[in-house]
């Protein structure tokens, strides 16, 4: 089985709609994928519609969360939608999206770059806008040369001249809200460093002490001695161990299924979650 835990769509900051996702997924030799947006579970129907027969949906969601300054993002899997905290959580985050958008384009302005709002806006069209569109409408203007040359402390990452906050859950409360909602937690690439500031190993145990499940090891922002380290204290920790690309379709240059989770550590994640469950596809011809 080839397992794909972490991908973005439309609905967040991906350019693949969410049925163009699967019908990608399976074209990329694809059995199980997630579609993991950003505090967002918007585009999971249109997914299960269109998700070819031999491919399985996993149905998740990427939390905003931030510690101690540092920005963390925490994969959580086939948790309840509806359950009316965590969804009321993710409503903050998302409803604090275009504003701090709008005040990082306006502090862009303010450094002589020539970005327009309104492009922004068109770029992340019924997407959750964030800083990847940004991003692009700075490759537009050419002020970078690529997406992630935006993310730099000259620009958009943690800290960045334009960087600006945005209401983000603590990890423990997310932690603690996806269990509520009968899902499971993984901490999604907790070491990429080329990204900023990264929390502590010891952060991490604390986490696992509370009830996160795993972390994501093999990611195209971990180097081999960083997915060695984080091994090890997977499993020191007794945490799962995940592979996943991060697709966001053109937007970033990873592929499908470029890394990949065990299947074995798969069937874990299934066997924890009690708030959903994997989708079949019975949608579509798979290609």
């Amino acid at each position: 089985m080839r397992i794909d835990l972490h991908t973005h769509s439309t609905a967040s900051d991906g350019t693949d709609t969410p049925a163009e996702l699967v019908r990608n997924a399976a074209a990329a030799g694809l059995d199980v994928v997630a579609l993991t947006d950003h505090d967002t579970t918007r585009g999971h129907a249109e997914a299960a519609a269109a998700l070819p027969e031999g491919v399985t949906l996993v149905t998740g969601a990427e939390l905003s969360c931030r510690l101690d300054g540092v920005g963390v993002h925490m994969l959580a899997y086939l948790f309840d939608a509806e359950e009316p905290e965590l969804l009321r959580e993710r409503e903050l985050v998302r409803d604090d999206r275009v504003p701090r958008a709008r005040a990082m384009v306006g502090r862009l302005r303010a450094l002589g770059v020539p970005v327009e709002w309104e492009r922004v806006a068109r770029i992340a069209g019924d997407g959750s806008v964030g800083r990847p569109h940004i991003a692009e409408a700075l490759v537009e203007l050419g002020v970078v040369p690529s997406v992630s040359d935006a993310f730099t402390r000259q620009w958009l990452a943690d800290g960045g001249r334009a960087y600006v906050e945005k209401h983000e859950l603590d990890p423990f409360t997310a932690v603690r809200l996806v269990k509520a909602a009968g899902g499971v937690t993984v901490f999604a690439h907790p070491l990429a460093v080329k990204r900023g500031r990264v929390v502590p190993e010891a952060a991490i145990a604390e986490l696992a002490a509370c009830g996160l499940d795993g972390i994501e090891v093999d990611h195209m922002d971990h180097d081999g001695p960083t997915r060695a380290r984080l091994r090890g204290l997977a499993a020191d920790l007794g945490l799962l161990t995940t592979g996943s690309s991060d697709y966001h379709g053109s937007r970033k240059t990873c592929r499908l299924g470029e890394y990949t989770t065990d299947p074995e550590i798969y069937g874990e994640i299934t066997r924890r979650a009690t708030g959903a469950f994997p989708v079949p596809g019975t949608g579509g011809a798979r290609p």
